[in-house]
Order: C-alpha cells, then structure tokens, then sequence
C-alpha cells in the first residue's frame, strides 16, 4: 500500500503557513511588551549604564561628565546613583577616578558626609542632589565615549569599583555636569596719570584743572 504524495505546492503553502503564525507570535510579543509599559525592569533589560551591586548596596549610573570639547579646562563632575537596601545608613566616604585629581563631596543641603539612608537612594549630580566635583578636569576629556574606572568608599560595604563612561556636559548630561570653565578675571584699571614736570622743573597740573585761589591773586607789595 503506497503512502498518500503531497499535492503538487503542498509543501511551499505549508512553509507560508507556518511563517504567518510566527509573524502573529511576534506581533503578540510586541505588544504584550508595550503593555508592561517602557520600565526596563518589567521587561527584563539591563541599562547599559555601569552599574555594580555588593551586598545590599546598589551604584548604578555612573558617568563621568566633562567639559564638552577635548582638552577644554574646566571642572568634571560624577554623576551616579546609590541605593542602599540594608538595615544601617551608609557615608560616601570618598570617591576616586583613575588618573584625576581629589573629587570633592558636597552633600545636597548644608555640610557634612553624604549619606545613604536605610532603604533609602541618593543621587548625586543635577539640580537639589549633592555634587562630586573634580577641579581640574581637562585631562579627563581626552577619553570622551570611553571609560575610566572609578571608586566608591562606603563606611559599611567598604570600597566598591566599577567602570565609568567619560561623557560630555551636553544634551541629556548638561544639567548633572560641572560648571563651565570660569571666565576670565577682568584686567585691573590701569592708574591715574600723574602730574608731569613742566620746562621750568615745576609740576604743572592735569590739563584742563582749574587754577589755585593763590595763582589767580596778583601779589601785592608791602
């Protein structure tokens, strides 16, 4: 007894067929994703920001944010995320950056360590949050789009070191990067002329002074 031959075209229809039904699969993916809404996390999508956890501490978003253009003077800034899922607060007890100078740690609102609360997040960088500075930060835009490592001390975790991106204070980075490079100071007002000496070794006046009650009166005799 012979086998039933599929019809002459069977198979290409068959192969249409099946790539219909992953085109609908696919469609369906989509939008059960676009349902979950554009939060990385209900999506299961790292952001490609570094980021570094150890224990119950979180660093996450940090960058680098220099003077936009190579070589260009003025002060660097981090930018970066902390978030701290323990039981105890943690102080940023100091942040470095390979290859740069000291980074000095402002907290948001009046002095002192900058400090994670329990369960809490700080951002440092952008408007209301604390700053981590950089003075002179001019070699640090020799490595724009790049990376430098860099370096979180925390009074409980202990050190905690991940790579940073080096980008420029602009477009999205301007609000949470350094202040320009300072201006210029003015030039100092150059001095009052001085009285010059006239033929006869006398100072003369400034041009253009008005003369003394004693050289106006004629001199009178005794």
């Amino acid at each position: 007894m012979s086998l039933p031959q599929t019809p002459t075209g069977g198979a290409p229809r068959l192969r249409r067929g099946a790539l219909a039904l992953t085109a609908v699969a696919l469609s369906f993916t989509a939008l059960t994703a676009c349902g979950a809404g554009n939060n990385a996390q209900s999506l299961g999508v790292k952001p490609d920001n570094p980021a570094v956890t150890v224990d119950t501490l979180s660093v996450e978003n940090a960058n680098i944010i220099t003077q936009p253009k190579p070589g260009q003077a003025g002060p660097a800034a981090v930018s970066v995320t902390i978030i701290n899922k323990g039981t105890k607060a943690q102080t940023v007890e100091s942040i470095a950056v390979q290859d740069a100078g000291p980074v000095k740690l402002t907290p948001a609102k009046g002095a002192g360590p900058v400090v994670v609360p329990a369960q809490g997040i700080v951002v440092i960088g952008g408007k209301g949050n604390g700053t981590a500075v950089i003075e002179d930060g001019a070699a640090l835009t020799q490595d724009l789009g790049g990376v430098r490592k860099i370096s979180f001390g925390f009074s409980e975790t202990g050190e905690v070191k991940l790579d940073a991106f080096v980008v420029p204070a602009e477009s999205y980075f301007k609000e949470y990067g350094p202040s320009s490079a300072p201006s210029p100071a003015p030039a100092a007002p150059k001095p009052a002329a001085s009285a010059s000496t006239g033929p006869s070794g006398e100072a003369s006046g400034e041009p253009g002074a008005p003369a003394s009650d004693e050289a106006s009166q004629p001199a009178t005799t005794g």
